[in-house]
């Protein structure tokens, strides 16, 4: 749930990219961070765990618009990615109001995203909160390798693996590249927006 603060007339909110390990989470982050520095107040702050690690920052996006009169500031973080860390991906997601999945486009990493995301279900649960409800993209990432003959699967592929159920917006991008990374972060604010402002009245 999002945090009101009174005194600042702020609302905080947190999104969360989530997704398998070495999927790109980190990389979209630091291109958001990279392309919104002069808005971002904070500094990246990175938690590292043996071999994965934790990202966040705040900041307060430009004509976003206001929550019942109030500015919105926005959280980023990330989760590590390997299974090991499931208790501090629990740890961050506390309090969530919004996801992106970022999915690893390989054709070998197929396995790993469908179980990241029924993680991100589990873990969303111990919280009573439904994957099905909460504003969530899906973004396949990495679609660049394609182009240097490594194997990755269709988007269509893609879509029946892990949207078939969820139907969310889904994109297709590189967040090497920048590619699909800052409409991404639009489209999840526009949903945790909608969500907020149906919660706070």
């Amino acid at each position: 749930m999002a945090f009101v603060n009174l005194k600042n007339r702020e609302v905080q909110a947190k999104i969360i990219y989530y997704g398998p390990g070495r999927g790109g989470k980190t990389t979209n982050l630091e291109y958001v961070f990279s392309k919104f520095r002069q808005r971002i107040q904070s500094e990246m702050v990175s938690i590292k765990t043996h071999g994965d690690r934790t990202l966040f920052f705040d900041f307060l996006p430009f004509d976003i618009g206001k929550i019942m009169g109030y500015d919105v500031r926005i959280q980023l973080y990330t989760v590590p990615g390997q299974i090991k860390y499931n208790a501090t991906r629990r740890l961050v997601l506390k309090g969530v109001d919004g996801v992106v999945f970022v999915a690893d486009s390989r054709v070998e990493q197929r396995r790993d995203n469908m179980i990241s995301l029924k993680n991100l279900q589990e873990n969303l649960a111990v919280y009573k909160k439904s994957i099905f409800k909460i504003p969530l993209v899906l973004q396949y990432n990495k679609r660049d390798l394609e182009k240097e003959g490594i194997a990755v699967m269709s988007f269509e592929q893609m879509e029946k693996d892990l949207n078939g159920q969820l139907k969310v917006s889904s994109l297709a991008a590189s967040a090497l590249s920048g590619e699909n990374v800052i409409p991404t972060l639009k489209k999840i604010i526009s949903l945790t927006m909608t969500s907020l402002q149906r919660t706070l009245k």
